[in-house]
């Protein structure tokens, strides 16, 4: 982790955007107090996530479907019950 008073940064960003580039978090700070973290963004799965992962695990029971009580649609709306 490397701490960059906002003046430094200003003046070396992309020397630290290369660094957080290689995985290292950067703390911003505003006169020596920590303001603001800079790290990298998680890398996008190479693979798309696999479908039915819960398949015969969990299922969806009958009454799931039923309609709702009358006072959890009016919470809903925002009215009093």
């Amino acid at each position: 982790m490397i701490k960059v008073n906002v003046h430094e940064a200003k003046t070396h960003l992309s020397h630290y955007l290369e660094e957080v580039e290689h995985g290292e978090t950067i703390i911003l700070c505003k006169r020596n107090h920590p303001v603001a973290e800079v790290r990298p963004i998680a890398a996008k799965p190479s693979t798309p996530r696999p479908l039915g992962l819960a398949k015969r695990v969990f299922k969806v029971p009958k009454s799931f479907f039923d309609e709702l009580p009358e006072e959890t649609i009016a919470l809903f709306r925002g009215e009093a019950a």
